[in-house]
């Protein structure tokens, strides 16, 4: 049964994200908010918004520590899975502003966060407020700084023309299949750590961090297969971004985060600045500026020694 609450979960969740970045886009059209400044903004922050809800609900519910590990997991399922499976597919170009901009920014967030859970084994909302002020600071420099052939994730035109009463009816779509998404992946992946005697902060990590990834690794694979430039290593990266300046930002300004787990400091941080940092040396060696189908291979294998480790260190 708990398998089932997870699996709806799942499904809610992937709904309600798609509902809600609709929703988001069509409303941002109405207000005259440029194509690129949606794709910079509005439709970052509403592929964030699962993994929003799940640590949200993880920390109200009592699980500190699925609301830590569902971002520092989903943080090294996107490099270790989705970006490796993505070059296994297809090989692909990294632009400048990735090491001039993108990836020092993601090292700073991942850091600061690293240094505000250890200092007192707790993120409290004055900490998660500083973070989703960074996030503010770093989009408004991102769009003073963007120029016209910046690319930025695809935004649908058609959304354009859709009326009021659609866009508050997929509103409403969007935001219930999240609420109840969420609340249902929390009871059932509680449900399951306990069953199968391991901790929540190993479901957090592992099955929950996968499951939010879903979405960016299928549209990942889509657009390699398809030779489509559409996901690129910008995107993972600034995903990765909000997943900790606004999704555990957010949580924390909500209700502070204890860390309950000693694992999360010991190991599974330092294995998500492990996988932020090999990026530069991958994309220097030996071929400058390109992920390659072999790294790809490389970066699934690390994931895949993450995940042993993982379930046979997290045993209760």
């Amino acid at each position: 049964m708990s398998i089932l609450w997870v699996i709806l979960g799942f499904v809610l969740l992937v709904v309600g994200g798609e509902f809600l970045v609709r929703s988001s886009v069509a409303l941002s059209f109405k207000f005259n908010i440029s194509k690129m400044v949606i794709g910079m903004t509005v439709v970052s922050f509403a592929t964030s918004a699962p993994e929003l809800l799940v640590s949200l609900q993880a920390a109200l519910s009592g699980s500190p520590a699925i609301a830590i590990n569902n971002v520092v997991g989903s943080n090294i399922a996107n490099i270790g899975l989705v970006l490796g499976i993505t070059a296994m597919v297809g090989a692909i170009a990294v632009d400048k502003s990735f090491y001039k901009l993108n990836w020092p920014v993601m090292m700073i967030f991942s850091m600061v966060l690293y240094y505000f859970l250890k200092n007192d084994n707790v993120l409290s909302a004055i900490e998660g407020g500083i973070l989703f002020a960074g996030l503010i600071v770093f989009l408004v420099y991102l769009i003073k700084s963007a120029k016209k052939d910046v690319v930025v994730e695809e935004v649908d035109e058609t959304l354009s023309t859709v009326s009021n009463f659609k866009i508050g009816l997929w509103l409403l779509i969007g935001a219930a299949a999240l609420y109840f998404g969420s609340e249902w992946l929390v009871f059932g992946a509680k449900d399951i750590a306990t069953s199968v005697g391991v901790s929540e902060a190993v479901i957090g990590v592992s099955l929950i961090a996968i499951g939010t990834s879903v979405p960016e690794l299928a549209a990942s694979v889509i657009a390699a297969a398809k030779q489509e430039k559409a996901i690129s290593l910008g995107n993972l990266i600034g995903s990765n971004i909000f997943n900790i300046a606004s999704v555990l930002g957010l949580t924390a300004m909500v209700k502070p985060i204890p860390v309950t787990e000693p694992q999360i400091l010991s190991s599974d941080i330092f294995w998500m600045l492990g996988f932020s940092a090999i990026l530069i040396p991958l994309i220097f060696l030996p071929k400058r500026l390109q992920i390659s189908r072999l790294k790809g291979f490389f970066l699934v294998i690390c994931y895949g020694v993450f995940m042993f480790l993982v379930f046979t260190q997290g045993k209760l």
